[in-house]
């Protein structure tokens, strides 16, 4: 046996040329890739947008229980994507409609299907054919919205409302006079933060005692929808409003700036849930007889309201925290009059 054949069975490492070693450290690096794509993937994200999500493949894991397809934990788990197939996710899109879900929690879902099926190609768990038929699968546009919501009898199930609940300048002001209490004056100064500076839920339960600089009239705050920090300008009305919530000892000294509601008016510990925000602000629109009201509805006035006066899209962008023109355009678009400089005679 010659001397190289020798040293095959010899029990010696063998070295690896440059080319060898460099696919088998790309194939460890794809591995371990893959092995925590899904974990990578979801410590980028902001815990309301996991949230939402999770509810989301929830939702599709009860479909496919349906029609006896079980699977695991598809927020957390690749292998539970085997079985997911795109002729399913088309299923399930339909199934949604027949159940009566708003187009836009339907298109929604689809979004969060589409996100973690990538990263279940990603980590070897569905294959790219099959990957590329889901991401064709399509949701409904606006056009659409209309024509099948005629065709069905329940069309509001979901979180999204099909049309936001509008506000006049009158409610609006109404909205702004609480009562001379403790969660009165809370309750003006959450809703000004809402109306006059178009505030995300969020946002308004983030916002802390130190984001409030009364000297320069201004409001410092961050936007985790596009990671961003900005200064607002507190308006005539958030002002006064901030100032009647620590001048009567209501803000506290420290954390959270918004705070709980107790019996009889009062006002508890510091820190107002987005949920218990909402609630508030639906209660607040029920004593003046707006109904279904909630605190996006008042991010939609704040936005109606500026396009209404003349704001530049862009600037209605950058005030309102979005990471494109399509929104603050529609806006501004929605609020032009179609006729204005035609002339008939």
């Amino acid at each position: 046996m010659a001397k190289n054949e020798d040293s095959r069975f010899s029990g010696e490492i063998q070295p690896l040329f440059p080319g060898e070693l460099a696919n088998l450290i790309g194939e460890r690096a794809n591995r371990a890739a893959a092995a925590s794509r899904f974990l990578d993937y979801r410590s980028r994200r902001a815990d309301q947008t996991l949230r939402r999500q999770d509810s989301d493949l929830l939702l599709f894991r009860e479909f496919l229980a349906e029609v006896n397809v079980i699977t695991g934990d598809l927020s957390h788990e690749p292998a539970a994507w085997r079985l997911v197939t795109w002729g399913l996710v088309e299923a399930y899109v339909k199934w949604q409609i027949s159940k009566g879900y708003a187009i836009q929690s339907v298109n929604v879902h689809l979004s969060s299907i589409k996100t973690y099926a990538r990263l279940a190609m990603q980590a070897g768990a569905l294959l790219p054919q099959e990957y590329a038929l889901i991401r064709a699968v399509q949701g409904y546009s606006y056009r659409e919205q209309s024509r099948i919501d005629s065709r069905r009898k329940i069309t509001r199930i979901g979180l999204k409302k099909s049309e936001p609940v509008k506000i006049t300048p009158e409610e609006a002001a109404l909205l702004k006079q609480q009562p001379d209490t403790p969660q009165g004056r809370r309750d003006t100064f959450m809703i000004c933060l809402l109306l006059d500076h178009g505030l995300r839920v969020g946002e308004v339960a983030a916002l802390e005692v130190k984001d409030f600089n009364l000297r320069e009239e201004q409001l410092r705050f961050f936007r985790p929808k596009v990671n961003k920090e900005q200064i607002h300008h507190l308006t005539k009305d958030t002002l006064k409003a901030l100032k009647a919530y620590l001048d009567h000892a209501d803000m506290p000294h420290n954390g959270l700036a918004l705070r709980r509601s107790l019996r009889n008016e009062e006002l508890g510990a510091s820190g107002m849930t987005e949920r218990a925000i909402t609630a508030r602000v639906g209660f607040l629109g029920e004593k003046i007889g707006v109904m279904g009201l909630s605190a996006h509805d008042c991010r939609h006035f704040w936005a109606t309201s500026a396009a209404r006066h003349g704001t530049d899209p862009f600037v209605l962008q950058e005030a309102g925290g979005w990471s494109s023109l399509a929104m603050p355009r529609r806006y501004v678009e929605d609020n032009v009059v179609s006729n204005e400089g035609v002339k008939l005679d």
